[in-house]
């Protein structure tokens, strides 16, 4: 055997042996590539459906914005129409304080002419039957 064929022989076995090692990590590495393979599937389909739900919540808020808008739109023109009588309850309001105020400050006035009159008709009777005394003690002198 020459030199040649001995390192011909070599090179088989070496090539030999690269292919019986190489062998089993492709195999590995096919079965890694499909898991992914179906993993990306899995994960297209569900970016597929959240999209599909996405785009549903998104047209519902919307609907539920323009219902909402609408509704503010309605309670602010019922409050322009109301604000009126708000307007003249708290000047009603104002009014009755003052009218309050007013009926105290006559009642107080009534009471302080009361005690006087009550006062005076005291002197008066006092003095009445004062005038009577004497009266009857001129007479009787």
């Amino acid at each position: 055997m020459s030199g040649g064929e001995v390192a011909a022989i070599i090179a088989a076995c070496a090539f030999l042996a690269l292919v019986i090692f190489l062998v089993p990590v492709l195999i590995q590495f096919y079965q890694t590539m499909t898991k992914v393979s179906k993993t990306v599937g899995e994960v297209n389909n569900t970016i597929s459906s959240v999209t599909k739900d996405v785009n549903v919540l998104t047209h519902q808020v919307e609907e539920l914005l323009v219902k909402s808008n609408e509704l503010l739109e309605d309670v602010n023109q019922k409050v322009e129409t109301i604000d009126p009588l708000f307007t003249a309850i708290a000047d009603l309001s104002e009014s009755v304080s003052d009218l309050n105020h007013s009926s105290r400050n006559v009642a107080s006035k009534v009471g302080s002419i009361g005690k006087n009159a009550a006062k005076v008709s005291v002197a008066s009777k006092v003095g009445t039957t004062a005038f009577k005394f004497f009266r009857k003690n001129k007479a009787s002198e």
